[in-house]
């Protein structure tokens, strides 16, 4: 929020990103306005209810006095430090020089009117800011306090934040995970719908990683620490929560802009009016008018209007899965016409599976897949990997050697196997199903019994499950997409068929990349989505870079400007439609701001307006700005129930 316009001081304590919000009731920068009101009013009554008694004026000037120092006590300090340490002219200093101008020209009601006003408008504001960020601060409390640590004596409890990397905690059903790890012992099922926002718990077995804040909904667990309880991707995400609420955005500085020359100019032109006025007429008149002019022409509703919009914004983007690094990148994700979009890891699972097995006569699809398998099941390539999951009860195989470059030989049940690439095993009969499946964008691996070819094998690294709908949605909202991969054309074409985009550029280096993005950004907003190491020069080019998924490369979170928690493409057009919002909201915040003082100005200068009425008007028209403001809090999140289907249910067999 602008110095400018808040310049009153808080406890520090208040400024503890730990510290639980006070109730109104309880919290005295809410309670001296509202006492300061009370008073005002009361003086208001006094003089309505008992004429014009010396006695009775006596009681209302006490009780005008008593609510103007309440009122003042929240602003005027902070206004004159800001004036003496630092030189600034806030607004704040603004309605200084308006009250003790009103109290020296005997209007102390209209002076107990301005700082109630003013006193009240700021606290609203900075409430509606906390709101507005506890979105936000709720990520913090994804954390559990203490975490169970399992050691030598047994298991001991200790706070989350002394669990150190190594560490092996044992989680219990319904309790949450303290810090990033990996399950050594149990299975159970997780929800991690706060962190990814993703609806269907998630199966977790030995060997599987987990994320911290996940909730262990069934069975026990324990998992080895692979972060420090200070030092997860739940605290990474923090910190570029904490990183938003620090960077206002492009439109909030122009606000900022704005207003810092307007400060210096009102009060000269308060001055000319006070000046030129006295020397044509009433110097009493002039010098009041003059007054008049420093409170309407006060921009405060201007420099909160954008700042209040963007903190609402982020803290409800962050609800649904989206970490926006800054305000400034909130703002341009709402101007993104064209998406740049990475495809292994980001419109695919970068989980290679097999899907599709083509055999010779004779020969059945199990029993290749079982040979192949025998083999690839002792190697860590990504396609052995597949290939060894779709045939899980695959037979051992015996004398296995390989071929680098090439593939591996073995025997299974007494008979030579071999399995390799269609460029060392030549396809023989089935050379027509391997060429088009390679057209297709599969990786064949064939299979050779005794020298002879038996099948054909195809691994594929396959589009998520709700790609084609995310894509729809973008294109439906004006979104040109295009594909980025340094995979070959032929397997990038298959899969951009599929998920329904036209334009695919391939076997890219990630310095092509970053150069066609960057050439795109210069015609029109663009945006760069992925989630590897390659792919961080791209997000560093684009107008936005997103990154996809919080276990994403350390590369490509850092140079990204947001961050998804999950991993549903879905979220993107629900986050460019979030952002649009907002923009329209800042938009109508900075007309509506801009407005004010150009219709308050003359009437001000002309006399029409009073100090009271415009005191009441400007402050009344803040309060409609924070509230507006307020509004891009409100998102209606996207149900994300994309189906996981089996691995073996995509196996097609000719």
């Amino acid at each position: 929020m602008s110095d400018d316009c808040c310049d009153h001081s808080k406890p520090a304590a208040a400024e503890d990103s730990e510290e639980v919000e006070r109730p109104w009731w309880r919290d005295p920068t809410i309670l001296a306005p509202i006492a300061s009101g009370a008073f005002f009013l009361a003086g208001l009554i006094t003089e309505w209810a008992t004429g014009e008694s010396a006695a009775a004026d006596v009681t209302a000037l006490v009780l005008f006095w008593t609510g103007l120092l309440l009122g003042a006590w929240t602003f005027v300090p902070g206004a004159l430090r800001g004036l003496f340490a630092k030189g600034r002219l806030g607004i704040s200093l603004l309605m200084t020089i308006s009250a003790v101008g009103a109290v020296i020209l005997g209007y102390v009601e209209e002076a107990a009117a301005l700082a109630f006003l003013y006193s009240i408008a700021e606290a609203l504001e900075d409430r509606a800011m906390d709101r507005a960020r506890s979105g936000l601060r709720a990520l913090l409390k994804l954390v559990p306090e203490t975490a169970t640590v399992v050691r030598a004596g047994g298991a001991v409890e200790v706070p989350a934040r002394e669990v150190e990397a190594g560490d092996v905690l044992r989680v219990r059903p319904g309790e949450r995970v303290a810090t990033d790890g990996a399950v050594s012992s149990g299975s159970s099922s997780l929800d991690t719908s706060a962190i990814t926002g993703e609806s269907i718990p998630v199966e977790v077995a030995e060997g599987d990683e987990v994320a911290a804040g996940s909730i262990n909904t069934s069975g026990a667990l324990e998992i080895i620490a692979t972060a420090d309880g200070t030092d997860n991707s739940l605290t990474t995400l923090v910190g570029l929560v904490e990183q938003a609420q620090q960077d206002r955005g492009r439109r909030a500085r122009l606000a900022d802009r704005i207003a810092r020359p307007l400060v210096p100019g009102v009060m000269v032109l308060a001055v000319l009016v006070g000046v030129l006025g006295s020397l044509l007429g009433d110097p009493q008149t002039w010098i009041t008018r003059a007054l008049v002019v420093l409170v309407a022409a006060s921009p405060c509703a201007l420099a909160i209007a954008v700042p209040v919009t963007v903190v609402s914004a982020i803290g409800a983007a962050s609800r649904f899965g989206v970490i926006i690094k800054s305000g400034a990148a909130f703002e341009r994700l709402g101007s993104l016409r064209r998406l740049a979009v990475d495809k292994t890891g980001t419109l695919t699972r970068n989980e290679p599976a097999v899907t599709e097995v083509a055999v010779v006569p004779g020969a059945s699809h199990e029993e290749v897949l079982d040979w192949a398998a025998a083999l690839e099941q002792r190697s860590t390539h990504p396609l052995a990997t597949a290939i060894s999951a779709a045939a899980p009860e695959a037979p051992a195989a015996d004398d296995v050697t390989e071929q680098p470059g090439h593939g591996v030989t073995g025997r299974v049940d007494g008979h030579e196997i071999t399995v390799g690439s269609p460029r060392w095993i030549a396809p023989g009969e089935l050379a027509g199903r391997v060429a088009a499946m390679e057209s297709d964008g599969q990786t064949c691996v064939m299979v050779a019994r005794d020298g002879a070819v038996v099948g054909a094998v195809g691994v594929r690294d396959e589009l998520r499950s709700e790609a084609p709908e995310a894509i729809a949605a973008l294109q439906a909202q004006g979104v040109e997409v295009v594909m980025l991969t340094g995979d070959n054309t032929r397997t990038a074409d298959a899969l951009a068929r599929i998920a329904g985009i036209s334009d695919v550029r391939a076997e890219l280096r990630p310095e092509d990349k970053a150069a066609a993005v960057a050439a795109w950004a210069k015609e029109r907003p663009t945006g760069m989505i992925g989630d590897g190491i390659n792919d961080a020069p791209a997000l560093a080019s684009a107008t936005v870079g997103i990154a996809m998924g919080a276990t994403g490369s350390d590369a490509a979170i850092e140079s990204a400007d947001v961050a998804f928690t999950g991993h549903d493409l879905r979220l993107i057009p629900q986050a460019l439609r979030h952002a649009r919002r907002g923009r329209t909201i800042m938009n109508q915040n900075i007309v509506l701001s801009l407005a004010i003082i150009a219709v308050l100005l003359p009437l001000a200068i002309t006399g029409v307006l009073g100090l009271a009425a415009v005191v009441l008007v400007h402050e009344i028209a803040e309060v409609v700005v924070i509230a507006n403001g307020l509004r891009a809090a409100r998102t209606k999140q996207a149900a994300l129930t994309a189906a996981a289907e089996p691995r073996s249910s995509s196996i097609v067999r000719v």
